[in-house]
């Protein structure tokens, strides 16, 4: 299971440009749910050897010097579920009354906690921490999130911090020879039915992991000589309709199921049409970079005026997940549920295609020959060779010259082409753009004493012309 931090303070401490600092670098999974409780941002911190969520859990407000409610409970529920706590605190303004309510509150908890002083700019740290000693924790850190100094040290600190070892699994273990699909979406839109119409069976409580009654839920199912892992989770959930300790639990329990799985149906009550909880949903999984279809449940009770809204809406809404399938099924009559089990294996299988570097690179320079990029300060953007480095989501490397300066536009032209060519169904694919290595780069040319000569002989004939 993917371990969790959580980022706490009082406001303007500056825990979301820390949070900005620690997940811009791949910019994954960054994903404001609406609904969710006030400032509540969920993301991913990766490295190569970590995967971890860190989740921005908003500014503690104090009502004469106590916590409300409110903030109580979701401070707590944030506490509760992490592995590891980033407390943050500004070192500007030194040690504050709420500062020492914050770190009470969190010594409670007995949870691993990293001190972190923000805001050093200009400022000697050892000057910064000195107030802070007081409020008991181990592990402290001087940053400044806003210019990025020592957030790597940061990062390395929470990594080290983070014993995976004792993070309690409410997952299990999946071999190489299963197919692991998570259903995903709101409550009610016929997730659980899905799965009981598809196996033909009631799914007993029995058959929950241990954890809470939100862990997600893991359904053995043989389908067509492929063993298949199904996984329910619990709904996405507006803040009106439930407490916030359940809505963010939820959520969390989203963002795990899609990192097990290899590939995910996001499920849609079709008669609601698209919300944008599910828009929301949907992008969590491309940034994820997890294959997808999209299953329109209850497509049975449009009528045909409906039919064409729908259809209307998905054009207009769906345009940034267009690679996605979208079925309609209907979970009660069972109807279309092998085709969206069918788009989601086809969709994993072709996020796990192998590209040989030869045909992408050929692919490559076709492009750019039958429709090279457009033109930079009067230069031309060359783009040279491509190699495939990873998979989920299939990710290339396209080496040339200029490349920061290459337009979107394009970028997304070379994507579509990509993809069609390579026939990738359901899956975001990822381009990262590298300029070249020059060996000569950062060298000086040393000159031959000819080359002195004539350079001092073209300097003097400029000075007599002036």
């Amino acid at each position: 299971m993917l371990p969790i931090v959580a980022i706490v303070g009082r406001p303007n401490v500056g825990k979301s440009t820390l949070f900005n600092q620690l997940t811009g670098t791949t910019a994954a999974l960054v994903a404001d749910v609406e609904g969710l409780t006030r400032d509540r941002i969920y993301g991913h911190i990766q490295s190569e050897t970590n995967d971890v969520i860190v989740i921005d859990t908003g500014g503690l407000d104090f009502d004469h010097g106590e916590l409300s409610q409110t903030i109580q409970e979701q401070t707590e529920t944030a506490i509760d579920e992490a592995d590891l706590i980033c407390f943050v605190v500004d070192g500007r303004d030194g040690l504050a009354n709420s500062d020492r309510e914050v770190a009470l509150d969190l010594r409670k908890k007995d949870k691993d906690t990293i001190l972190i002083v923000n805001k050093i700019e200009g400022m000697k740290s050892e000057s910064l921490e000195a107030d802070f000693f007081s409020l008991g924790f181990k592990e402290m850190i001087s940053i400044s999130a806003k210019r990025g100094d020592h957030c790597d040290e940061l990062i390395e600190l929470i990594e080290q911090k983070i014993d995976r070892s004792t993070i309690p699994s409410t997952t299990r273990e999946l071999s190489d020879d299963e197919m692991s699909i998570a259903l995903i979406g709101r409550p009610n839109v016929g997730k659980s039915t899905f799965i009981n119409s598809f196996i033909k069976e009631d799914r007993l409580l029995t058959q929950n992991r241990p954890g809470t009654t939100r862990d997600s839920i893991f359904i053995d199912f043989n389908y067509k000589g492929t063993p298949l892992v199904l996984i329910d989770t619990a709904g996405i959930r507006k803040k009106k309709k439930v407490d916030q300790t359940i809505e963010r639990f939820s959520v969390v329990k989203a963002l795990q199921a899609i990192d097990l799985s290899d590939s995910v149906i996001v499920i849609i009550d079709a008669s609601e049409g698209i919300t944008d909880q599910d828009l929301s949903l949907i992008g969590l999984v491309i940034n994820s970079g997890r294959a997808c279809c999209i299953a329109l449940n209850k497509y049975d009770l449009l009528d045909d005026e409906e039919k064409e809204q729908l259809e209307r809406q998905i054009k207009r809404r769906l345009k940034f997940a267009s690679f996605i399938e979208t079925i309609e099924i209907s979970a009660l009559k069972s109807m279309q549920l092998n085709q969206a089990i069918d788009s989601a294996i086809e969709s994993a299988k072709s996020s796990m295609q192998d590209v040989p570097t030869s045909k992408i690179s050929n692919l490559i320079e076709n492009l750019t020959e039958t429709k090279p990029p457009p033109y930079v300060q009067g230069r031309r953007i060359k783009l040279k060779y491509a190699t495939q480095v990873n998979h989920q989501p299939p990710t290339f490397i396209i080496y040339g010259t200029q490349t920061s300066k290459l337009r979107d536009n394009y970028k997304r032209f070379l994507e579509s082409q990509i993809r069609k060519v390579f026939k990738f169904k359901g899956t975001p694919i990822r381009l990262i753009f590298k300029d070249g290595d020059n060996p000569f780069a950062g060298k000086k040319n040393k000159l031959s004493m000819r080359q002195w000569k004539k350079r001092r002989r073209i300097i003097r004939i400029r000075k007599r012309k002036k």
